[in-house]
């Protein structure tokens, strides 16, 4: 009988080690699921993160090409002024003769003088002194 009593006894505990090893499977398996879960949710916010700034990089290449484009357009226009100044430039000495012309005009200068400090021709200095005397 006592070995009928063992017996029995290892069969409880056989028993009870079953049940205890079935029920912490069963809360492994509930902590693995939430893990699972909350993993997936990581993931699907990366997900969007990862789509939202695929968005933004598109967006800020498009913005770059309209820049671009623009600092082409931009250096076509500034290209077009140089060559306007450089124009201008080389155009301003004879500017520059006609401004110390008519200096010498105010400051009381003649005909003959204007011909010869100015290099203009006597129809020139005529008109200048007519314009621009006192």
């Amino acid at each position: 009988m006592i070995g009928d009593e063992l017996l029995i006894a290892l069969v409880a505990v056989f028993i009870a080690v079953v049940v205890a090893l079935v029920f912490f499977q069963r809360k492994l398996r509930r902590q693995l699921s939430a893990k699972v879960d909350a993993l997936t949710l990581l993931v699907k916010e990366a997900d969007k993160q990862r789509d939202s700034l695929r968005q933004e990089v598109h967006e800020l290449r498009n913005g770059t090409i309209g820049v671009g484009r623009r600092v082409l357009e931009l250096e076509k226009q500034l290209s077009s002024q140089d060559a306007r100044l450089d124009e201008a430039i080389q155009q301003e000495p004879q500017a520059r003769m006609y401004s110390r012309a008519i200096k010498m005009v105010q400051l009381g200068a003649g005909v003959d003088e204007l011909m010869r400090e100015c290099e203009l021709p006597k129809a020139e200095a005529e008109l200048l002194l007519r314009l621009h005397s006192k």
